[in-house]
């Protein structure tokens, strides 16, 4: 990652983070003013069995594209890692699937999103979980340690996605899943409307195109990879934000055809 794009994610998400802290709500940048704080984006990725046992500011400071705990398939007694962990909702839940016997890692590069992070899993009286500094690029873990690595809406944002993934596959141990949610583009895109979309869709985003992710996957060893989408984005979505950025909304919705979607990402570290 650039460091010019990692302080501008650092800043980004730590704003983040002082609004929960404040009192106010949350969502993800342009859906912010476009929608008043409940975007297509971050809004009903959770149900209410699920944020009602979480302090309302790890739910506040969500900022994901899914709902990577729902759909990840955690047992009892795993180790769940969670890259760009944020304000720990993902954590949190993921640690109360996995039970005592288990353990939820959150990794984050944001200090103020750590610091609520750790102040959320003191008040949900969670015990089996870490909250840990360091980039997602560098996965402050020894290899094979995890058996699962989940995400959302986090490795979009990174500079250096090859090396992201190899970081997950590392900390995996063999026969260990990798279950991300994720910004995922499909087909071909105008460059102008593609950057206005992925700002709106992810602050900094840097989407990738479909058959790339699963490339990149393979590439790194992964076996079994797909991608499933959860939900599609489309320029009506966007009509303010693309607006505001000098973009006739109506001109350039069927060239996007609900080609940005959040998806859910599956793949597995060969078991041998």
């Amino acid at each position: 990652m650039s460091e010019t794009l990692k302080e501008t994610v650092r800043e980004k998400y730590g704003q983040a983070a002082l609004r929960v802290v404040a009192g106010e709500g949350n969502s993800c940048c342009g859906g912010a003013s476009s929608f008043g704080g409940c975007d297509p984006i971050t809004s009903n990725l959770y149900g209410a069995a699920e944020t009602a046992v979480l302090p309302q500011e790890a739910v506040l400071a969500s900022l994901g594209c899914g709902n990577p705990t729902a759909l990840a398939e955690l047992h009892e007694g795993e180790t769940v890692l969670d890259l760009g962990s944020g304000g720990g909702i993902d954590v949190l839940l993921s640690a109360r699937r996995v039970g005592p016997g288990g353990k939820a890692y959150g990794l984050d590069m944001t200090d103020e999103m750590l610091e609520l992070a750790r102040e959320n899993q003191r008040k949900a009286a969670v015990y089996n979980a870490e909250f840990l500094r360091g980039e997602i690029e560098n996965i402050p873990l020894p290899d094979a340690t995890v058996d699962v690595v989940i995400s959302n809406c986090v490795i979009n944002l990174s500079g250096d996605k090859p090396r992201v993934l190899r970081e997950a596959f590392r900390v995996l141990k063999p026969g260990g899943r990798f279950a991300v949610s994720d910004v995922v583009v499909r087909g071909e895109v105008p460059d102008e409307v593609r950057r206005s979309m992925e700002l709106w869709i992810g602050c900094v985003a840097g989407a990738l195109e479909e058959s790339e992710f699963l490339r990149l996957l393979a590439e790194v060893g992964f076996e079994d990879a797909s991608i499933e989408p959860t939900r599609a984005y489309s320029a009506e979505d966007a009509r303010t934000f693309l607006e505001g950025a000098g973009i006739d909304a109506d001109a350039v919705a069927p060239q996007i055809g609900d080609r940005f979607m959040g998806a859910f990402v599956r793949a597995r570290k060969p078991a041998r």
